[in-house]
């Protein structure tokens, strides 16, 4: 249990390990140039007090993100970001390591928590500043040049370099992205550790895999290499050359099995067993059954088998025979041999020596001279002192008497599908295409004269040859520039210009940008043509008014449409709020003016009768009690609605008098904001006021009635209601 705890906690940190660390790009600053001093606006740099005229003071801004295939120079920086003190003024060199700033150390370095993609673009800023302590990088007054760039990158130590020219200014830097300690992989995402302890014996390879110390096997080079020759069934070790038997077997390799225990004269396949030898019978093999093995009755070699009982049987070899095989048998007893030959008996056969002029097995054939001619195909024929012939054959053919014609060709000697010549006395092998040597086996070098243009690598084939192209070229051959027109950078049907290493967008009417993806305000005839590498660099062309103006516009217009929609919420908001005393039901009305909108503040204002259209031709407006039949009178005492006894005077009579009518019938008890606005009256302080004096209430009613405007402070609109 501890060792699978143990193993769990080894892999938990390895895990972690590759969670928090993969590897590091490094950016190196080497040479900045600005000869003439100038801002990417065209302007001199302010160099603060007591510097010389058109001195830029430069830092730098980099930013690292995923790859782009337009390149923004906006955040977010995905894959980190820096911004370096003052470095130099105009053109400077930055040697490698910690400089006289201790906040900036070249290369600059962005660490990866994660696997390496391959590629990425590449932001930088050259910038200038009046003060060292000012490094802000948001005023683009301040940019003297800016590179934007996007690059494929393998894993490596070998730092790429690179140019970034401008016209005015020129940036010399280079670049890699290296695997920290412990990983390995194209991408650094491999994590290997050397270690020898419980957990592993192995050290890493270049590619990180595990490469176990002498001894060790197994994923983690956890399991020992035990003795050479110990069984892997039945033997283990817990250290590499041990080999530890386990229960039931024994011996060095633990391949022999342990027998059942009192076995005398028996053998086990398996632990506890007692197989009998021959011979031997019963539980513990201790009784002799074996007469053979006993007495050997079988004689010259012979086998005897045992049948039982005491009795055996006897397999006489070769040339023997008999009970115990103890007759030998003669081999010429019947004289095989003819014409005078002799014969001799050997074990189970038998030679004959022929006399001269014979041969043969049995000296059955006759023996010919070169008299006779016997040698085919040109074959020089000899004869032998002792009888006989023997032939010397020619270059291409074989044989006693050179009758077997050699084929050169029937040990396929041709490699690589060359065909096999059979030249008679030698063969040629004709090679395919490709190919060359005595057998074909050697392929021709097809980069041996150099096909591949431009610094491609070329790579042999069978008779043909790749290259690898560097960036910037394709074909067969590199030959050919790769076009910066091919994916279509350029939007909103703008065309698409060549111009050497890079592409210019030549825009259609209203739009603008690098690529011609931003729709502009209507701009004089003529095409618009941008530089994506000159975008930046001002070139002595006017100020973009028309975009500021265009962005000044635009958040104006943003904000008049926040305002408009806070005073729309709001007129809702009044709209939706209930009011302050809800109607109880009550259908009693004063000229179609609801008892629950009476109840509310009202403001009273004078209005001559005449003026006011009469919606209500029913009502008595000359009885004596006109007042108390509207049912206005009833409900609001303390309001004089006989104000006005003759409306002929002209209007400033009338306020004169309205105003002498509330200074003389002013309730008892009033507070002094009434006093100042006799005007104005109260529904809620009305029902609890008392009734006035006789003077101010009796009055007699007269074909004019007072005209009383109702309005509520919280409303815009006004009810005009006559009383």
């Amino acid at each position: 249990m501890g060792g699978r705890c143990a193993l769990a906690l080894a892999v938990f940190s390895a895990l972690l390990c590759q969670v928090w660390s993969s590897g590091v790009f490094e950016l190196k600053l080497q040479e900045f140039v600005n000869k003439k001093g100038l801002l990417g606006n065209r302007n001199c740099c302010r160099g603060g007090a007591g510097a010389p005229p058109c001195a830029c003071r430069t830092f730098f801004r980099v930013c690292l993100k995923h790859y782009q295939a337009s390149v923004s120079p906006e955040p977010p920086c995905t894959y980190g970001s820096a911004v370096t003190p003052v470095l130099g003024v105009d053109s400077f060199s930055l040697p490698d390591g910690a400089g006289a700033d201790p906040a900036f150390s070249n290369p600059i370095r962005f660490p990866f928590g994660f696997t390496w993609p391959g590629t990425f673009s590449l932001i930088i800023e050259a910038l200038h500043t009046d003060s060292p302590d000012d490094l802000a990088t948001e005023n683009p007054e301040r940019l003297i040049s800016r590179l934007a760039t996007q690059r494929h990158l393998t894993v490596g130590e070998e730092w790429s370099q690179d140019l970034h020219s401008s016209g005015r200014t020129d940036l010399k830097y280079s670049y890699r992205f290296v695997c920290d300690e412990h990983y390995y992989g194209e991408g650094c995402s491999v994590f290997c550790r050397p270690r020898d302890d419980a957990f592993g014996h192995f050290t890493c390879g270049e590619r990180g895999e595990k490469v176990c110390n002498p001894g060790w096997k197994g994923l983690y080079c956890t399991e020992p290499i035990c003795l050479p020759g110990c069984d892997e069934q039945h033997g283990f070790c817990d250290r590499p050359g041990d080999c530890k038997c386990r229960v039931g077997w024994q011996g060095r390799y633990c391949d022999e099995c342990i027998r059942y225990p009192g076995c005398l004269h028996g053998t086990c396949q398996q632990p506890w067993q007692c197989n009998c030898q021959e011979g031997w019978g019963g539980l513990f093999c201790n009784q002799d059954l074996n007469y053979c093995t006993h007495h050997k009755p079988c004689k010259n070699g012979a086998t005897c088998t045992n049948t039982g009982q005491g009795s055996y049987t006897c397999s006489c070899r070769p040339g023997y025979t008999g009970a115990t095989c103890e007759l030998g048998i003669d081999e010429c007893d019947p004289s095989p041999c003819k014409n005078g030959g002799s014969c001799t008996d050997l074990e189970n056969s038998y030679s004959c020596t022929c006399p001269p002029g014979f041969y043969g097995k049995i000296c059955e054939l006759s023996a010919m001279t070169c008299a006779d001619g016997p040698c085919f195909n040109g074959g020089r024929c000899s004869d032998s002192p002792d009888g006989g012939y023997s032939c010397r054959c020619p270059v291409g053919y074989s044989g006693f008497n050179c009758e077997k014609k050699i084929d050169y060709c029937s040990s396929s000697p041709c490699s690589n599908g060359a065909k096999c010549v059979d030249l008679g006395d030698a063969y040629l092998c004709r090679c395919q295409v490709g190919f060359s040597g005595r057998h074909c086996d050697d392929n021709v070098d097809d980069c041996a004269s150099s096909p591949c243009a431009n610094g491609g690598t070329c790579r042999d084939g069978v008779n043909d040859f790749s290259c690898t192209c560097p960036p910037g070229y394709t074909g067969r051959n590199c030959s050919a520039p790769v076009s910066r027109c091919e994916h279509a950078p350029c939007h909103n049907g703008a065309t698409c210009h060549e111009r050497g290493h890079r592409y210019v967008c030549e825009c259609a009417r209203g739009y603008g940008g690098p690529n011609c993806q931003f729709l502009l305000p209507e701009l004089p005839p003529g095409p618009a043509v941008v530089d994506l590498t000159e975008k930046l660099e001002g070139q002595g062309g006017p100020f973009p008014w028309v975009a500021v103006c265009a962005g000044v516009i635009l958040v104006l217009m943003l904000l008049l449409g926040c305002a408009a929609m806070v005073v729309c919420i709001r007129l809702r908001l009044q709209k939706r709020r209930p009011p302050a005393e809800p109607c109880r039901g009550e259908t009693e009305t004063m000229n179609n003016l609801a008892n629950c909108q009476r109840e509310k503040d009202i403001s009273v204002s004078v209005i001559g009768a005449t003026q006011i259209k009469n919606t209500n031709k029913k009502a008595d407006l000359h009885g004596d009690h006109g007042a108390d039949k509207n049912g206005f009178k009833a409900r609001y005492p303390t309001v004089d609605y006989n104000l006005v006894q003759d409306l002929k005077g002209d209007e400033a009579g009338v306020r004169d008098m309205h105003s002498k009518r509330d200074t003389k019938c002013q309730p008892q008890g009033s507070s002094g904001e009434e006093k100042g606005n006799p005007t104005t009256l109260r529904g809620g302080e009305a029902s609890e006021r008392k009734r006035p004096d006789s003077a101010c209430s009796t009055s007699k009613d007269t074909k004019y009635q007072s005209v009383y405007v109702i309005s509520e402070e919280k409303d815009e609109c006004v009810i005009a209601t006559e009383v």
